[in-house]
């Protein structure tokens, strides 16, 4: 894996923690000039995205956290704002409480929560409770507080991490602040990228001047905007893939077909489809470029099998006797394979070898019970559920969502920073399918194509959400796909 571009990076909790005692033991920066410069950053952040504000609004936790807040409410003192500071319990540890007496000394008073009713309005509230500290549910006045500050309708400022939002998972097991913006410091963590990330808002990073060979090797890292490279002037349509499509039984062809066109749009050479006789004239008249066949059963499809060089294989393929019988056959052929849809369910109804070059992509419902554990249990930890369904399978693996993750059987972990929630709409699934099938017949490896993949997909469905999330249509991704694979600006 190429170490990846140092505003990509993703790290733990533990290992941003360890980063903090790697700048004290190796370049001899206290704790407490760490957060002096964090305070400082993130006090220049909240100037700049709120110029005007002239009174905040500062909720401190007892910890490093608060620490920071008592920091960044000292510095909006002496730059002659009007800080209400509360202190959520007294300060633990020796840098924590040298922060409250640097706040005291700059003239503030903290207090306590239940004052909160009585305060004079604020302009943004600053959330510096638990940062990434704390996984599990916050409780008592911490969680009255979060509540409160939700309920303000004020911008908020999050230090590090919104309280309540795990930096390691994404997950909110209960209250959560929902942030205007974050100011993350030192390393971005994975928690702000998926699952409940909403809650962080605009995210800023900031490196607080220490140098980026610290900050050793990620957990993650962020998927960046590509597009595939201009093709030679001799390119014919024989060395851009075959993509052979299954799937569409009885009332599903619209699935297959959305898989189909999509591999079109990603610029793979051939698409052949194999699917129900009832779906091919529909096809045919509605994309005429697809190359839709009647199929009864395997003797029917090995000879498109022959003929392919990438499978999609399982939307709208059905559970059936028809939908098993080519699943068991496509997968016998041992051609590169995406594997999606009912193609998962019936993996996980009879598990078996795959081919060496394939592709998963579930959902966290089919990602569940392919591991054998709930759907709450994957999205508790997604990057848990990830690698462990590729390593079981010995496959790449796209665990689909807010914040989609992809990991190779290596344990490499790409997260998708784009797409909306527009895109939570039926056939999304079955386009994604049909790119990566479309890059894998470009010449992509199975990881490069699922990454690159994933976030075509999710550019696209963000600019046609430019009219409107809702009653966006997976259909609607094809021409922004077309215009973002080629490097166009969509």
């Amino acid at each position: 894996m190429t170490a990846p571009k140092p505003g990509t990076a993703l790290f733990t909790s533990a290992q941003a923690r360890a980063i903090d005692q790697r700048a004290t033991a190796e370049l001899g920066i206290p704790g407490f000039e760490l957060m002096t410069r964090a305070a400082a950053a993130a006090f220049a952040m909240l100037q700049r995205r709120w110029p005007g504000a002239r009174q905040l609004r500062v909720v401190c936790g007892a910890g490093n956290n608060g620490a920071d807040g008592y920091l960044l409410a000292r510095d909006a003192l002496l730059d002659g704002l009007a800080v209400n500071l509360i202190a959520l319990g007294e300060p633990k540890g020796a840098d924590a409480l040298q922060a409250r007496d640097a706040f005291l000394a700059a003239g503030g008073h903290p207090g306590p929560f239940a004052g909160w009713p009585n305060l004079p309005p604020a302009d943004v509230l600053v959330d510096a409770i638990y940062g990434t500290g704390l996984n599990r549910a916050p409780e008592g006045e911490a969680r009255d507080a979060i509540e409160a500050m939700n309920a303000a309708g004020l911008p908020i400022l999050a230090l590090d991490m919104p309280s309540g939002l795990s930096a390691d998972t994404g997950a909110t097991p209960g209250a959560a602040v929902r942030a205007t913006a974050t100011a993350t410091f030192i390393v971005h963590k994975r928690g702000l990228y998926t699952f409940h990330c909403e809650a962080a808002g605009a995210i800023e990073r900031h490196a607080l001047g220490l140098p980026e060979s610290l900050l050793g090797s990620p957990d993650a890292r962020l998927l960046v905007a590509r597009h595939l490279p201009p093709r030679p002037r001799e390119s014919n349509k024989g060395g851009n893939g075959h993509v052979l499509a299954i799937g569409g039984d009885h009332g599903t062809g619209g699935a297959v077909r959305m898989a189909a066109e999509a591999a079109l749009r990603t610029g793979a050479g051939l698409v052949s489809v194999a699917t129900r006789d009832e779906n091919v004239l529909a096809m045919n008249a509605a994309r005429p470029e697809l190359m839709a066949h009647g199929i009864h059963g395997p003797q029917d499809l090995q000879p498109m099998l022959d003929k392919a060089s990438v499978l999609a294989l399982g939307p709208g393929l059905g559970q059936a006797g028809w939908g098993h019988a080519l699943w068991t056959t496509a997968l016998d052929a041992g051609l590169p394979t995406v594997l999606d849809a009912d193609g998962l369910n019936l993996l996980h109804a009879e598990e078996r070898s795959l081919p060496a070059t394939v592709v998963l992509t579930p959902h966290p419902g089919e990602a569940g019970r392919l591991l054998g554990i709930d759907t709450r249990s994957v999205q508790a930890d997604r990057f848990a559920a990830v690698r462990e369904m590729a390593r079981r399978f010995q496959a790449v693996v796209v665990l689909k969502g807010n914040g989609s993750l992809i990991a190779s059987p290596a344990g490499e972990v790409a997260v998708c920073p784009w797409g909306n929630p527009g895109m939570a709409s039926g056939g999304m699934g079955d386009t994604l399918t049909g790119i990566i099938a479309a890059l894998l017949g470009q010449g992509c490896d199975a990881y490069d194509a699922a990454c690159l993949g994933v976030g075509l997909h999710a550019r696209a469905g963000d600019v046609a959400a430019r009219n409107g999330e809702r009653g966006l249509l997976a259909g609607d991704l094809l021409e922004p796909l077309r215009r973002l694979v080629n490097g166009v600006d969509a």
